[in-house]
């Protein structure tokens, strides 16, 4: 997944990220000790001192993420990393950056201890099975099944391991439309690690476009598609949005799939639809159940109406149809 900032928020939150720095210090053979600074919130709060942490220390190079906190999700949590100083440092530097903006959020800051953490990441990537899809990373690679379609990520700077419940949802119905019916053309809209374009290529065997705002996540994409064998079917770009008119290259398409936000989803409504055949299937993700009745307001002004509606974890993956479309 990627780091959490301006660019990136299409994207739910992270799902084991190695950051760069981390990546470059497990690489290293300097000691140099880690520190974790964290503050709590409620959810737009903490959303928002994440940009401004990541505004101030991108430069630097520090990693930022954010995720939920507590189980009904009420509160979340930014973190930043910080090398080579002491706990009191470092928070006191993370005081410093972001002033008055978090005055009132508690903020903890402790040392990590000296360990792989590329290694470390990768020992919580369980393989994940959905639909026949299995999802797994290299060390996992004789843990698939015969007869299942195995598509392997490692951790990564891009969004989508198949362990969040909007990936997972949206491999299961990927699955299940492919098994009912061909279609003529498919993007992946907010690709992420371009495993839902993957998905797709090597369920149908024909050509998908995946896209994303981020160029980390069209690269992380591509070259994921090109270790998985499906190179040749994967073909993507960067474009913020679908204004641009390399998607006119490509489609209309008849399957569009976009695991991102309720908000870009909403505001991208007439856009992700006019890029649609008349008849035309629309799967979207990353939202929260609450999210449902907006987006199929949205939707059903373009013409689509609603086919399934699928929970998993307390996120929610819809089947949207217009035309003739059969799922």
């Amino acid at each position: 997944m990627k780091r959490l900032g301006p660019s990136c928020l299409w994207h739910v939150h992270r799902v084991a990220v190695i950051p760069l720095a981390l990546k470059h210090k497990s690489e290293s053979t300097n000691d140099m000790n880690t520190v974790r600074v964290r503050i709590t919130a409620e959810e737009l709060e903490a959303k928002r001192i994440s940009e401004i942490l990541e505004r101030y220390f991108e430069d630097e190079g520090n990693p930022v993420t954010i995720y939920e906190a507590s189980p009904d999700g009420k509160i979340w949590a930014a973190e930043i990393l910080l090398f080579d100083m002491s706990p009191d440092d470092a928070a006191a530097k993370v005081r410093d950056r972001v002033g008055a903006d978090a005055f009132a959020a508690p903020l903890e800051a402790e040392e990590l201890p000296d360990i792989n953490w590329v290694e470390k990441s990768l020992e919580g990537l369980k393989p994940v099975r959905a639909g026949r899809f299995i999802v797994h990373g290299g060390h996992d690679r004789d843990k698939v099944a015969p007869g299942a379609i195995g598509i392997e990520i490692e951790a990564a700077l891009a969004f989508g391991t198949g362990h969040h419940g909007t990936t997972a949802g949206c491999l299961e119905e990927i699955d299940r439309l492919l098994s009912m019916r061909s279609f003529e053309s498919i993007l992946d809209l907010g690709t992420g690690t371009g495993v839902l374009a993957i998905a797709a290529a090597l369920k149908a065997r024909q050509p998908v476009l995946a896209t994303d705002i981020d160029h980390i996540a069209t690269t992380t994409a591509l070259e994921n598609a090109r270790l998985n064998g499906a190179a040749h079917l994967v073909r993507g770009f960067t474009a913020n949005g679908t204004e641009d008119r390399r998607f006119r290259l490509y489609g209309p398409f008849d399957l569009v799939i976009a695991n991102i936000l309720a908000r870009p989803l909403m505001k991208m409504a007439k856009s992700i639809s006019s890029n649609m055949t008349r008849s035309a299937t629309l799967v979207l993700s990353g939202l929260r159940i609450e999210d449902g009745p907006r987006i199929l307001f949205a939707y059903s002004c373009q013409g689509f109406v609603l086919a399934r509606r699928r929970e998993k974890n307390g996120w929610l993956t819809l089947t949207l149809v217009r035309g003739q479309a059969v799922c």
